[in-house]
């Protein structure tokens, strides 16, 4: 993967860009609940801006719009018309033009989530789009879905598996499912956690929280 190639904009005080944080998983796993709790968790602390994707709709955004956990002129909706894939791993322009619109319109920013539309076990981010990713499963999908692997469970920089309230209506087992998310990710983190039951994904918002803090610190360092 190519290094992040345009970590010399610097923000209006100096500091680095902010963050890009990559939100990817299937269909229903709980995406946009996680950007929504996210929000309610870390808003207070750190200066935020969403991107949301949607084939054909600015649902997503509508969503996190009602929901009320930020600002809503801070989520900006890109309407893929395409595989989801494309706009956040190939053709990421529409994407970068909306984190730079928000960051020029707010900024400076810590953090910038970009949701991807829902996808299958193949999505992931260019690394010239999102600097960390986080990859949502849920329960219902069963235990074997971590097993199965692909790129968006095994190389995303946090797995979450979502929904875990339903595991007993499911049949799902979730000693399973640790077991085989820690074989394929080889020691990267597994959190699972219920947004139903855990409206700020206190877990996943304390470890964004964390690589935004070494990110901050990183890049201000870099431009002293």
């Amino acid at each position: 993967m190519s290094a992040n190639h345009d970590d010399h904009h610097d923000a209006p005080d100096g500091h680095g860009r902010a963050l890009r944080l990559g939100i990817g998983g299937p269909v229903g796993s709980g995406k946009t609940a996680l950007t929504a709790a996210l929000c309610r968790s870390l808003g207070p602390s750190l200066r935020l801006g969403v991107v949301t994707n949607d084939i054909y709709t600015t649902e997503d955004a509508d969503f996190l719009r009602r929901a009320g956990v930020i600002d809503p002129d801070r989520i900006m909706a890109v309407q893929t018309g395409c595989c989801p894939h494309t706009a956040i791993r190939d053709d990421i322009a529409a994407n970068i033009d909306a984190v730079e619109t928000l960051e020029e319109r707010f900024g400076p920013l810590d953090l910038v989530i970009v949701e991807s539309g829902g996808d299958n076990l193949t999505a992931t981010f260019s690394r010239g789009l999102a600097d960390r990713q986080i990859f949502v499963l849920d329960v219902s999908g069963g235990d074997k879905v971590p097993r199965k692997g692909g790129p968006g469970v095994t190389s995303a920089d946090l797995l979450v598996v979502n929904k875990t309230d339903l595991a007993p209506m499911v049949g799902a087992d979730l000693t399973v499912m640790s077991r085989d998310a820690a074989a394929v990710r080889e020691g990267k983190p597994v959190l699972f956690t219920s947004i139903r039951e855990d409206r700020g994904a206190h877990s996943v918002a304390e470890w964004v929280a964390g690589i935004v803090e070494s990110w901050r610190h990183q890049h201000s360092h870099s431009h002293l």
